[in-house]
């Protein structure tokens, strides 16, 4: 066997594979032996006819494509290990066979998908937003809040109109051009004011109402509406409130704290709190900061990517959407039936955000290689030794029983690090507005 390979089209190489004529009927022995079983011919058991005798019945090409699929499984991935340094395989191939003549052996191609090479103009020198987040007095004291919120009363109220924030009891009916529709109409429907349950602009007309008034709410259905007959149409609700409730919050004391939060005190308790939503809020900033930096850079960045990168990456993205459904108790195809997608137009929307996601990842990967960013031994070393202390074991103890997979996603982590550490410190980095262009 011998190969030669070839640049392709979008990202692809060609390897053209040539089999002697020895190696190939080698395969198709292995082939006659590995599927014999399969066949049947008048007056010889299952299994015990001869190859001639199967070749003849059942035509010379019977045995040819297991003999293919054999010589590919068997030299194919030997090839990419061979030329790991000049090209990497990101999807499967696409197979064929080049010539076939009697007893001159067999060629097969097999046009590869690979890792693009990629151009970036520059990722130093720009202008680049960075997010930051900060803590508010507010923000604690909405956190504190959900605390007493399991705990709640409900008390009707009959002294005010209904504000946002209040359940109201309804009764409603629906119309677009005075024809009622499905699903517009209701009696003694329970609606938490300001939770966005109903179409934009429905909920705030309600308030300012008194139990037992009447009245007539203009609104207009988006025109991404579920319902296609009512997209972008103007509709009229005749609505009748009947009650209004709203919710009665326990004071958040020491001593309520003590019992539902395990804290001394509300002021420890709140401490808390502030820290847990300024780490929260850093990693946003992180997180979004990052991706402000790879969106900038990707402007300068050209690259041909092979579309097996693409549906890899939607592969990821709808298991990733499966999985949050498993943990809600809904089965992919369940949703999709709901939906009224099919799983090739469900794939479809995540095309865009896929292919950024590639770049992304491309970008990241020229980088780091064109700088040299490694994370050395002491490093990781130092990053284990954290988690070690967490769970009371020395460093030699913890390297013991750590997974493998930790210790990779400990050298990404430092590596990424280091990444935006220095994209960061080589442009200029702004908050809010960008800045004017200097005359």
């Amino acid at each position: 066997m011998n190969y030669t390979q070839a640049a392709g089209e979008k990202s692809t190489v060609k390897l053209t594979i040539t089999f002697t004529e020895e190696e190939w009927q080698d395969a198709i022995a292995k082939a006659y032996l590995k599927t014999r079983g399969k066949y049947t011919v008048p007056g010889f058991r299952k299994g015990k006819a001869p190859k001639p005798v199967l070749e003849n019945y059942y035509g010379k090409g019977v045995f040819y494509e297991e003999a293919f699929n054999a010589l590919y499984s068997q030299h194919y991935y030997d090839i990419l290990e061979k030329e790991k340094d000049n090209f990497t395989a990101v999807g499967e191939p696409e197979l064929g066979v080049e010539s076939m003549e009697e007893g001159k052996g067999v060629v097969l191609s097999a046009v590869v998908p690979v890792k693009p090479e990629v151009k970036i103009e520059k990722y130093t020198g720009l202008k680049i937003r960075k997010f930051e987040y900060n803590v508010t007095d507010e923000d604690v004291e909405k956190e504190a809040k959900k605390l007493t919120e399991s705990q709640a009363t409900t008390v009707e109220v009959q002294d005010r109109p209904c504000k946002l924030g209040d359940v109201v009891n309804i009764d409603f009916s629906g119309s677009c051009d005075g024809e009622k529709f499905a699903g517009g109409t209701a009696e003694g429907y329970d609606l938490e004011l300001g939770s966005g349950s109903f179409i934009p602009g429905f909920e705030d007309a309600l308030v300012g109402m008194n139990t037992g008034e009447s009245r007539d709410i203009n609104v207009t259905f988006p025109q991404d509406y579920q319902a296609d007959n009512l997209r972008g149409k103007a509709a009229v609700f005749a609505v009748k409130l009947n009650k209004i409730t709203e919710k009665q919050y326990p004071e958040l004391t020491d001593e309520y704290v003590k019992a539902h939060a395990g804290a001394e005190s509300v002021e420890a308790y709140k401490a808390k709190l502030r820290e847990r939503l300024e780490k929260s809020a850093e990693s946003r900033g992180r997180d979004e900061t990052e991706n402000s930096i790879l969106a900038e850079i990707s402007k300068y960045t050209q690259v041909e990517i092979p579309n097996a990168m693409i549906e890899n990456e939607i592969d990821r993205i709808v298991q990733d959407f499966s999985y949050r459904l498993m943990y809600q108790g809904i089965k992919m195809e369940e949703y999709l039936k709901y939906t009224g997608a099919t799983m090739e137009q469900f794939r479809d929307q995540y095309k865009t955000e896929a292919h950024r996601r590639v770049v992304c990842q491309l970008v990241v990967d020229k980088i780091v290689r064109e700088q040299n960013f490694k994370a050395e031994p002491e490093e990781i070393d130092a990053k284990i030794e954290e988690q070690a202390k967490s769970v009371d074991k020395t460093l030699e103890e913890y390297k013991k029983t750590i997974d493998p997979r930790q210790v990779d996603y400990i050298t990404n982590d430092i590596i990424i690090t280091k990444l935006f550490n220095y994209l960061q410190e080589n442009n200029d980095m702004y908050t809010g507005e960008a800045p004017a262009e200097a005359e």
